[in-house]
This record gives C-alpha cells, sequence and structure tokens, in this order.
C-alpha cells in the first residue's frame, strides 16, 4: 500500500498592496525572486527567507516552525532533482505568484513549490504540495446536448479553465472535470482601488444568466457574501442554482450574491433570463461566477460534463461551438 505524501503548507494570506510596477518588470522580478528564495530554502536559509515574510506571515509561520516546515516537507519528499517547469502567474490580483514544477528524490510525482509575492516581493504566502492528477472520466468524448451559452454578458476573463490542472484546478474532481470560474478583468486586474471590498470587484453585482432553457430543482439565496480573501468552505456554492435541463444534464452556477437570485425553485426557465448577481459568497476568495455541468442534481454526487458553449468569441475571434480555457476572454456574440 502506497504511503499518502501529506506536507503542510501555509494558507495564503491575501493582505497586500496592489501592484505598483508594470507587468512585465514584475514578472520578471517575481520569477528571479522566486528561484532566490527557492534556493535559500533549499540551502537552509531560514532567516534570509523569513525576513521577506509579511508581517501576517510571520504571526502565521514564526522562524522555529519554518525551519520544522523544511523538516518536515524534505524529509518526506527529498532533494529535488528536476525542474519541470516555472511559471509566473500574474492573474491572482494584487499578487503575482511564481510555480516552480518539480521531481524530488523520494516522492514518485510532480510537487508544486509556491510563492505568493506582492509588488515588493514580500512574501505573503509559501505552500509545498504534491501536483493532484486530472480526476479520471468515461465523458472525455462526450458533447454536450443541451443548448449552452456562456452565464454571462459583457466580456469576461477564464480564471479557471480546461482539461488540465495546471489550467484549472477543478479538473482533479469528478464532479467538476470540466468546471469554469469566471471573473472580469481591467488591464491586469480584477478589481479597482482596494481589494479587500467586494463593491471594488469589477464583476460583483454583475448580471447572471442562464445558459440554457430547463426547470431550476435546488437553490440558496441566504449565504453572506464573504471579505474578499476569506472563504465559507462549509457552505462550498454560496448562494447558488442548479438547472435541469431535462436531457440528464445539470448546470450548476454558483457564488452569487446574498439575496440576489430572483428565480426560485420549480420555475421554468429560458436561455438568457436573468437568475441573479455574481457574488462572493461560499469558497470563494473573491467575486466570480462558477459553472459546471454534471449528470446529476446532486452536488458532489454525479459525474462532470465536458461544456461546448455555443456563439461566443475568444480573444475577439468567434466561436461556433467551443470549450474555453484558463486566460481567455470571452463573450456571448
Amino acid at each position: 500500500m502506497q504511503k499518502v505524501l501529506k506536507i503542510a503548507a501555509l494558507v495564503f494570506l491575501f493582505v497586500g498592496a496592489a501592484y505598483q510596477n508594470s507587468l512585465c518588470q514584475e514578472k520578471s522580478s517575481a520569477l528571479a525572486q522566486g528561484r532566490t528564495y527557492t534556493e535559500q530554502f533549499y540551502n537552509k536559509a531560514f532567516e534570509a527567507v523569513h525576513s521577506n515574510f509579511s508581517s501576517q506571515m510571520k504571526s502565521g509561520m514564526p522562524l522555529q516552525a519554518f525551519s520544522n516546515f523544511y523538516t518536515q516537507a524534505i524529509g518526506q519528499i527529498g532533494i529535488e532533482t528536476t525542474v519541470l517547469k516555472e511559471e509566473v502567474d500574474s492573474t491572482s490580483s494584487p499578487y503575482i505568484i511564481y510555480n516552480r514544477i518539480a521531481s524530488f528524490k523520494k516522492y514518485p510525482g510532480p510537487v508544486l513549490v509556491r510563492w505568493v509575492l506582492d509588488a515588493q516581493m514580500t512574501i505573503q504566502g509559501f505552500a509545498i504540495t504534491p501536483i493532484p492528477q486530472e480526476a479520471k472520466s468515461d465523458y472525455l468524448e462526450y458533447e454536450t446536448k443541451t443548448n449552452l451559452i456562456l452565464p454571462f454578458n459583457r466580456e469576461w476573463f477564464v480564471f479557471w479553465g480546461g482539461r488540465k490542472i495546471a489550467d484549472n484546478y477543478h479538473a482533479a474532481y469528478s464532479d467538476q472535470r470540466f468546471a469554469y470560474d469566471f471573473l472580469q478583468m481591467k488591464e491586469g486586474k480584477s478589481f479597482s482601488g482596494s481589494p479587500d471590498k467586494n463593491e471594488n470587484c469589477y464583476c460583483f453585482a454583475q448580471p447572471v444568466i442562464a445558459p440554457g432553457d430547463g426547470k431550476i430543482v435546488a437553490m440558496e439565496n441566504s449565504i453572506p457574501d464573504n471579505v474578499p480573501g476569506e472563504m465559507n468552505p462549509e457552505n462550498p456554492l454560496g448562494n447558488y442554482v442548479v438547472i435541469d435541463h431535462g436531457n440528464g444534464e445539470f448546470s450548476f452556477l454558483a457564488h452569487f450574491k446574498q439575496n440576489s437570485i430572483t428565480a426560485k425553485t420549480g420555475d421554468s426557465i429560458k436561455q438568457g433570463a436573468s437568475l441573479g448577481l455574481c457574488g462572493n459568497s461560499g469558497n470563494s476568495s473573491e467575486p466570480h461566477v462558477h459553472f459546471h455541468l454534471q449528470n446529476s442534481a446532486e452536488f458532489g454526487k454525479g459525474e462532470g460534463l465536458p461544456v461546448q458553449f455555443k456563439q461566443y468569441t475568444a480573444a475577439g475571434n468567434k466561436v461556433a461551438s467551443g470549450e474555453p480555457v484558463k486566460g481567455e476572454l470571452v463573450e456571448n456574440q
């Protein structure tokens, strides 16, 4: 029986300042700084790294705890042997994330080393974790039966989407194997002003529409919206709507603004009809729209189904039927 690797990881602390330098400069700095922090960590230069922790990080992981974390993690996975991939992700405003995927001597699969940095390269988050694999699915060749459109008007950004873990963390879960998270971006940011207010996020309170015809078979409307950076794992969907399309396909739309859903359970709904407003309820760290299709009306019990949206644009190009992927700007035609 294979031993399950369990590595403690800090929860990312989304409390830093907004970007101050140009995106290009920040990415270059984050790449170099991420490499430096990683090498210092491997070389046990704990004080050097810890001195660059934010005050919240220092409080959550004192120097001795940081040293102990190294002993625990490297003791289980061994030393790094090969760097498989490095990337800098700037879509998690107001931070830049340095991701390093590598092989380690004692662990059979790839491991992610992640540093969450602000504009001053202060460390706002750190984690070492095995990379999950895509959930097995019998529906990889499935073609969506329902005529579905994107669940919003205007242009939105695909924050998570695609069939690979690298593009879509949902892919690790069978029921959300092909799920999406959408939000709005302007000049590389999802907000204006301070990021700690929902009202400053571009997509907050924007209309969410029905992606296809059907009947509402489940919903929730009373969950309070989170303060950005905080989450509510006890109510993972937050305020949500489930639509039965009448052909074995069920649409899940989640994280609505509290008390904004206008439809009721049992209502028949037409494609494009208003459902409610984008919010930040449930297991959500900032306002966004979550959407996935599955073959059951019960959350977590069904199998995820691929979603081929109809008649939309991606980066300005018309798409008759397709599956958006992370990083695309999409809009209904």
